[in-house]
């Protein structure tokens, strides 16, 4: 069973704690701004009545807002938080953030969907405290554990098999 301080060691991957720190900010602070872009844009295309959108228009611009927010939270994340960690390549990269954004969003998506669904809330109040409060909440905790150890992982060195 692993201890608290086996536990720690693995969180801070070779790091200092004040390293750690500093990138668990920044992460903070590229997700507050892709949460602006997210929020703002779900809003803008859901709620406005400037853009008519087929089907749910709540979730489908969903969809959209956060499609918009992933490349913008790539982009800063590879370029600040995780600039020296990774050694994947930017295309191998960039399909594996997606595919945890996706996650994150599918996160988001089921929170918006039990509201508006299985709750029958579909006031733009409940369906931004489903969607951008509790599938934000939700989702950030899993796209920062799949960011640190998965996306954004330096690429491990393979293992020689049986010689025969």
């Amino acid at each position: 069973m692993p201890t608290s301080r086996n536990l720690i060691q693995r969180l801070l991957k070779g790091q200092s704690f004040r390293e750690w720190f500093v990138e668990f900010l920044r992460f903070c602070t590229v997700g507050l701004g892709s949460y602006i872009v997210d929020v703002g844009l779900f809003n803008i295309l859901a709620h406005s009545g400037v853009i008519h959108l087929p089907g749910d228009a709540s979730m489908v611009a969903k969809v959209i807002s956060v499609s918009v927010s992933v490349v913008f939270s790539w982009t800063v994340n590879r370029a600040w938080t995780f600039r020296n960690m990774g050694t994947y390549g930017r295309g191998r990269e960039f399909v594996m953030f997606v595919l945890v954004n996706i996650g994150g969003m599918l996160i988001a998506l089921a929170c918006l969907a039990v509201s508006r669904y299985g709750l029958s809330l579909r006031s733009q109040f409940a369906d931004n405290i489903s969607a951008n409060v509790v599938g934000l909440a939700l989702g950030t905790a899993f796209r920062y554990v799949m960011y640190r150890f998965v996306v954004f992982s330096p690429k491990r060195p393979e293992v020689p098999g049986p010689t025969r």
